[in-house]
């Protein structure tokens, strides 16, 4: 298994909230690799991505947060990555059920949908989350399943 390695990243619309959920990290000592994008120039999502679910699928990070305008763009581009289940959340029990019963491994947030208060909370019980496994794996497994097709 990687070392408990986050990734994260976002885009124009999601800095500003990646600013708050990177002090998060660096305050509970959780490690991770900031993907960009480091301002709020526009920039295309797809790209940024991209770039954090190719280092979960290398193994170099074990997780993803991802952040957009809405989180939306964000999981819709990820989802295209073979091996990458992620999530769009925006409350705290979609972002911990999505662990517990989707094993998802990359949490999507919107900067322009949810506060820092919030999006903090979700990462928190994202992290903090184990994949209860059971009944839900069969079903993870159907879903991954789709992708191999």
């Amino acid at each position: 298994m990687a070392e408990k390695i986050l990734a994260v990243a976002c885009d124009h619309g999601g800095y500003e909230l990646k600013k708050e959920i990177l002090a998060y990290l660096d305050k509970i000592g959780a490690k991770y690799v900031d993907f960009g994008c480091d301002s709020t120039a526009s920039v295309n999502y797809p790209d940024y991505a991209a770039k954090a679910c190719e280092a979960i699928q290398s193994g170099e990070c074990y997780r993803g947060i991802l952040v957009c305008g809405t989180g939306i763009g964000m999981s819709m581009a990820a989802n295209k990555h073979k091996g990458i289940r992620a999530a769009c959340c925006s409350d705290t029990f979609s972002a911990r059920m999505t662990r517990a019963h989707n094993d998802a491994n990359v949490l999507c947030m919107g900067g322009r949908v949810v506060g820092a208060g919030l999006a903090l909370d979700m990462v928190k019980l994202f992290l903090e989350t184990e994949f209860e496994g059971g009944r839900h794996a069969d079903r993870v497994a159907m879903l991954m399943a789709i992708e191999n097709k």
